[in-house]
C-alpha cells in the first residue's frame, strides 16, 4: 500500500450522519440558533437562515460584532453567544471554521441544546463524539438546505 493512499484512509472521516439522526433533527427542533450568522446576502448563513424559516423553523442569529451593533437578521435580533440567547434551543447551526467548531458544540452542550449540525465543510470528529457522549444528535459536513428536501422533510413536526 504507498503512503499517499494510505494517509488518505487515514484521513477520512469516521463520524457517518444517518438520515435517521437527520431526520430526527430536522422533524423536532423548533428553535434554531444560527452561529456565524451574517447581513451579507452572498453568505451562505444568510440563504440558509432564510430558508429555514421558511420551511417554519424560528432562527435565532449568533454573531458577536453584528449583536454589538445591535443588528437584526431576517427580523430576529442577533446575539452575541449561545448563552445570551434567552430561548430553548433544539438545534445549533454552526457556519464557523472547522478550528472553531469544537467550541461552539462545547457551548451548545453547555447551555442544553439537543442537536449539533455542522455545516458543508465543517468538520471536527472530536466535538461530533463529545456532542454525541452528552446526548446531542450531531449532524457534520451537510447542510439542512439540502436534507430537507432530500428527506421529504416540510419544517419542524407541529406537536409538542
Amino acid at each position: 500500500m504507498n503512503s499517499s493512499f494510505l494517509y488518505a484512509l487515514l484521513s477520512m472521516s469516521s463520524f457517518q450522519n444517518s438520515d435517521q439522526a437527520l431526520r430526527a433533527i430536522l422533524t423536532k427542533s423548533k428553535v434554531v440558533a444560527l452561529v456565524g450568522a451574517s447581513k451579507k446576502p452572498n453568505r451562505a448563513s444568510f440563504e440558509v437562515m432564510d430558508l429555514l424559516q421558511r420551511y417554519g423553523y424560528r432562527v435565532i442569529p449568533v454573531n458577536p460584532i453584528l449583536a454589538n451593533k445591535g443588528e437584526s437578521v431576517h427580523g430576529e435580533k442577533v446575539y452575541a453567544t449561545l448563552a445570551d440567547v434567552p430561548d430553548e434551543i433544539d438545534m445549533v447551526d454552526i457556519f464557523r471554521r472547522s478550528e472553531e467548531a469544537g467550541g461552539v458544540v462545547d457551548e451548545a452542550i453547555s447551555v442544553g441544546a439537543k442537536s449539533v449540525w455542522l455545516q458543508i465543510g465543517v468538520i471536527d470528529e472530536s466535538a461530533a463524539k463529545r456532542a454525541q457522549h452528552a446526548g446531542l444528535n450531531v449532524a457534520m459536513d451537510v447542510c439542512p438546505a439540502h436534507e430537507l428536501p432530500r428527506l421529504g422533510i416540510n419544517g419542524p413536526d407541529g406537536d409538542d
